[in-house]
């Protein structure tokens, strides 16, 4: 209703400050949720629990591969990791952001700039691990596919290898497009493991299954079992910033943009 505040989900079109979406793709704001974690909490906890619980069919006592743990779907895939009991997460993230990934529940932090992942995993879990969530693409594909241990899944859902920097690097595009991970389904049979892809911004239309995980989503926010994790908060006039934030790797969860720049009173009262 006129009103209410509410959470929306949209593929693009957010950064401005009157924005236009269906009202079905409009959820309610559950009780005591701030604005910012409304804004970070859709995209990233959708991704992440169908992801894990849709595709993965995540289990007690299961292990987990997250790549870019310390990122958005990656602070939430934590979170949703430990609502299932004993699970065992590896993390994928540069070496400043340990401390913080091991607080908040990852086993085994794993700097991707200086180790080789999958041999470090090996070292822990030589039969590899049960599920691992692939944002990367290119030859990391190949790699978390033989990473899993038989019955395993493998659930790609982005293609970050594409963006190395600030420009748009067509030799990482090519050797990213060249490196690409390719399985028949004949192959598949003889291995005993799943590869799935996932795109929310292609489930528009799937209003009821949407509809039905966030429903879930804000039952586990209420019992404080998740809570988005946001990094910084950024007006409109210091995008540049808020990307740089992100280009460089320097968040720990999500970079929100807000229409202005907070007032002081504001800041004052959330301390």
């Amino acid at each position: 209703q006129v009103g209410d505040k509410v959470m929306v989900l949209a593929r693009s079109g957010l950064w401005q400050e009157v924005v236009n979406v269906p009202a079905s793709h409009t959820f309610p704001m559950p009780e005591g949720m701030s604005f910012e974690e409304a804004a970070a909490l859709l995209v990233n906890y959708i991704t992440a629990y169908m992801v894990l619980f849709d595709f993965g069919n995540l289990r007690p006592n299961q292990s987990v591969l997250i790549h870019m743990a310390a990122g958005g779907v990656g602070t939430a895939a934590i979170q949703l990791c430990k609502t299932v009991e004993n699970v065992t997460i590896f993390g994928t993230a540069s070496a400043s952001k340990h401390d913080t990934l091991k607080e908040s529940g990852v086993a085994h932090p794993i700097d991707y700039r200086t180790m080789d992942y999958a041999e470090e995993i090996r070292k822990i879990s030589p039969k590899g691990v049960d599920i691992v969530l692939d944002p990367l693409g290119g030859s990391d594909t190949s790699k978390a596919f033989n990473l899993l241990k038989p019955m395993g899944k493998l659930i790609t859902y982005g293609v970050a290898n594409l963006l190395t920097g600030q420009k748009r690097n067509l030799m990482a595009m090519a050797k990213t497009w060249w490196n690409q991970f390719s399985i028949t389904a004949l192959q598949l049979l003889h291995q005993n493991k799943a590869v799935c892809g996932y795109h929310l911004g292609y489930m528009d239309e799937e209003v009821e299954l949407l509809t039905d995980v966030v429903t879930k989503l804000v039952n586990l926010y209420s019992q404080g079992k998740i809570k988005p994790k946001i990094d910084s908060v950024w007006p409109f006039d210091q995008v540049a910033e808020a990307m740089k934030q992100m280009q460089e790797k320097k968040n720990v969860g999500k970079v929100i943009l807000v229409p202005e720049a907070p007032k002081e009173e504001s800041k004052k009262a959330e301390n």
